[in-house]
């Protein structure tokens, strides 16, 4: 088994995030009274959360998130109030797009920078 760990530059923001909008349960965060590492979990899988303060020293880490049904997610994702950044050049940033590998998928960054690809396999 393989865990993504993402930097991010604030773990309550980054966990607000995760499980608010993008169906990610809290599974832990250590310490409680001011986290540094966070667990998550999302049906059988988990990703881990590290705090790296200090401009530049986060938000460099990618995933991949397979799943089903990725145009229902994405619907989900924006009813939760998943931003769409309109990034120039990037249309798989605003919604799923049928890729020449043969996969369907959609891009979504975290307030920190990592990007998740959730991706549906042909």
């Amino acid at each position: 088994m393989l865990i993504p760990l993402l930097t991010v530059r604030d773990i309550p923001e980054a966990v607000a995030f995760y499980t608010r909008v993008l169906d990610f349960e809290l599974a832990s965060v250590m310490p409680e009274e001011a986290p540094f590492y966070a667990v998550l979990t999302r049906g059988g899988d988990e990703m881990h959360l590290n705090l790296t303060p200090g401009e530049g020293r986060f938000g460099h880490c990618s995933a991949i998130v397979l799943c089903d049904h990725v145009d229902a997610l994405f619907a989900s994702f924006l009813a939760r109030g998943l931003p769409v950044p309109g990034r120039a050049g990037s249309p798989v940033h605003e919604a799923p797009l049928d890729q020449t590998w043969g996969t369907r998928e959609f891009y979504v960054d975290d307030p920190s920078g990592n990007t998740l690809v959730f991706q549906q396999r042909r």
